[in-house]
């Protein structure tokens, strides 16, 4: 385990002075401890040994309570900025005393992050800096990443963005892993930002990469986010959302389950969410389960469109249901068809495979990725390949009434409703 986190803890924190004057932000209580005694107890309980904290306005605060570590049976060191130096800016006096990968996280978030999990991921990929991505309901407040099928990061979109644009809802969580080398690209003495003025110019610099993760990261940075934070310490949502944990998850069908069902769609304006699937999956986002999308898209193998329009026609789909405050938490799809003979199909994509549904591929492949148990996870679907591919990995099968679902079928499902709507309800009530 790579054993040095920094915390980025010297912001001021003016949008949530208002009801706690005088308070540095990082010494807020959440659940009756300081966020920044949070982040220490999470993080050294996982193998961190020593943490450098910068910090600036109201820093005497933080160094007060934290002294130098010895309560925790950790080591702290200060960076005092005697100016602000945004994210980045403190971090480059760090050069010369670090030789290992190190962490970076915010001083204004609670989390909990498998450290291992995405130490591994930084490894397999060789990566230089590896940053936590994930989706939430304000995607267009947020910093977006893109990245390629490897999980490269290709752009960094930072934030305010263009009226009318559409990107995946894939968002910098703000918390990395970073090699050394990174620090000699900070500029000195300078303000700088990670999100704003670093990363978007890293991306051809360094080997990037996007890890995502179900798991529980949320900043506190307004008072309303502080109460969310503070119920989801308290119910227990922080923690059991850690991936080292057994996960309960609701797979969903993509077309006539989330949207219209126009018959293999091939072009992001064919893309037409239900009005009553945003609020549907905004359930399940304030609740235990996480929602994960399997799809069959032969469109690809069919070649109706490429992986690009692909990826366009999910963006839009994440904009429609971003704009009901709504996410999916991870997306797989199947590219294949088994039948050939066709003059404008893919040849590489007309395989018989593990992932077209009804086969489970998809399903077990998401079980192994979020550690997943089946046994407590769900599908819902509208055609009986659905109903089959959840029976075959042994999750409780709910078939709704849009798209496909009004058609006959000897596969019975475990419960027949009229949408995903129900769908969700029935699963919330029965948990």
């Amino acid at each position: 385990m790579f054993s040095t986190a920094v915390i980025l803890a010297g912001g001021r924190g003016t949008r949530i002075q208002e009801s706690f004057p005088g308070i540095a932000k990082p010494m807020i209580p959440v659940a009756e401890k300081p966020v920044l005694q949070h982040i220490i107890e999470t993080y050294s309980a996982q193998g961190i040994e020593r943490f450098f904290i910068t910090i600036g306005h109201l820093g005497n605060q933080i160094q007060d309570y934290f002294g130098n570590g010895t309560k925790w049976n950790i080591d702290i060191h200060y960076i005092i900025e005697d100016q602000p130096l945004g994210t980045a800016g403190a971090l480059r006096v760090l050069q010369s005393k670090l030789s290992d990968p190190f962490w970076v996280i915010y001083g204004d978030t609670v989390s909990s992050i498998s450290l291992k999990k995405m130490r591994d991921f930084h490894l397999e990929k060789n990566a230089q800096l590896t940053l936590l991505v994930h989706p939430n309901d304000h995607p267009y407040d947020s910093d977006l990443i893109s990245y390629n099928s490897l999980k490269k990061i290709t752009k960094v979109h930072s934030k305010p963005h263009p009226p009318g644009v559409e990107f995946a809802n894939c968002v910098n969580a703000a918390f990395y892993l970073m090699n050394p080398e990174i620090l000699n690209k900070i500029p000195e003495n300078t303000s700088s930002d990670f999100g704003r003025d670093l990363f978007p110019n890293w991306t051809n610099m360094f080997e990037m990469y996007a890890y995502n993760s179900t798991e529980y990261i949320k900043d506190m940075g307004k008072s309303e986010r502080r109460k969310e934070v503070e119920e989801a310490y308290l119910n227990g949502k922080v923690k059991s959302r850690n991936l080292s944990k057994k996960q309960k998850a609701i797979f969903i069908d993509r077309d006539g389950v989330i949207n219209l069902d126009t018959d293999l769609i091939k072009h992001q304006d064919e893309m037409s969410v239900y009005e009553f699937a945003g609020p549907a999956i905004r359930r399940i986002n304030k609740s235990e389960y996480i929602s994960i999308v399997i799809t069959n898209q032969s469109v690809i193998a069919r070649g109706l469109c490429d992986e690009n329009t692909l990826h366009l026609i999910h963006s839009r789909m994440d904009k429609q249901l971003g704009d009901m405050g709504a996410y999916i938490d991870y997306l797989y799809y199947c590219p294949h068809h088994p039948d050939g003979g066709f003059p404008e199909e893919i040849r590489e994509f007309k395989i018989k495979c593990e992932c077209r549904k009804p086969e489970p591929g998809m399903i077990l492949e998401a079980a192994r990725r979020f550690n997943i148990d089946l046994t407590k996870s769900w599908m819902i679907g509208d055609s009986p390949r659905d109903i089959q591919c959840g029976s075959s990995a042994g999750v409780k099968t709910i078939r709704v009434k849009t798209g496909h679902g009004h058609i006959e079928s000897d596969t019975k499902p475990d419960f027949n409703v009229k949408n995903i709507s129900d769908a969700v309800d029935l699963i919330l009530k029965k948990n």
